[in-house]
């Protein structure tokens, strides 16, 4: 009798919790999301109208979810594809939706004609096979973007015969597995080796320079930096403000959390 009774005010526990609110379920509309501070998922997540923490970065996002701080993260799909499922940083973390398609592209200064020749390398290396290798190795082969022959075009105020002259072209960047990410004291990935694949065409060395994603443009306009490079999104606000290449991946942005 008094085990009956025991069982019989256990049940009654659990359905007193589940009436308080014990059992609330966790929706999109009240889950908390972790993004990039001015990135493509902050602005998924502002124009869907959702809760969210900005951080510093997307791997920052990622570890915000693996915390418990944030209820999911809202990253790019490839570097969802690098850094989380069997195998990666995050092996218990899964992508649940898209939210957005999106392509890459890279972002000089407005009016730059830097623009125009890396056009044309793109071109060349597609056509001849570098940029499908260099992808394969990173494994963002079926992201690339079938790239047009292009001839490039000098401008009078030449940002190309600037970087010749002062010998570096340096390159904006964020820790963005796998288009810029670091092995030891090195930059790699997919944008960094397209941007020595540049800096080798134009002769001069490359410089990579971390940079607050959120100050892009004004680092870009000061000539802190000569070209960003970074798996980014060719927004309004981005082609607005930048000369930007032709687009060379797809992407999307994605919800990332744990399985």
């Amino acid at each position: 009798m008094k085990k009956r009774i025991a069982v019989l005010l256990a049940c009654c526990m659990v359905f007193g919790l589940t009436a308080c609110g014990g059992g609330k379920e966790t929706t999109a509309e009240n889950k908390v999301y972790a993004v990039e501070a001015g990135s493509a998922g902050e602005e998924a997540a502002k124009e869907k109208g959702l809760q969210y923490n900005a951080v510093s970065s997307q791997a920052d996002a990622l570890m915000e979810v693996a915390s418990g701080t944030s209820d999911a993260a809202i990253i790019d799909l490839l570097m969802a594809g690098a850094m989380i499922g069997e195998g990666t940083s995050y092996p218990d973390m899964i992508h649940t939706e898209e939210l957005t398609t999106e392509k890459y592209g890279v972002g000089c200064r407005k009016g730059s004609d830097l623009a125009s020749y890396i056009n044309q390398i793109f071109a060349e290396s597609y056509a001849d096979g570098t940029m499908k290798t260099t992808a394969e190795k990173y494994g963002v082969q079926e992201a690339l973007i079938e790239q047009k022959d292009t001839e490039y075009k000098a401008t009078e105020d030449s940002d190309v015969e600037y970087i010749k002259d002062k010998g570096t072209l340096i390159v904006g960047v964020t820790d963005f597995e796998p288009m810029d990410y670091k092995e030891g004291d090195d930059w790699v990935g997919f944008d960094a080796d397209m941007a020595r694949l540049v800096a080798e065409k134009l002769g001069v060395e490359v410089q990579f320079v971390e940079i607050d994603w959120d100050s892009k443009i004004m680092e870009l306009d000061s000539k802190n930096i000569d070209v960003v490079w970074n798996g980014m999104t060719l927004t309004d606000e981005v082609t607005s403000a930048m000369e930007c290449t032709n687009a060379y991946c797809n992407n999307a942005q994605v919800v990332v959390e744990n399985k």
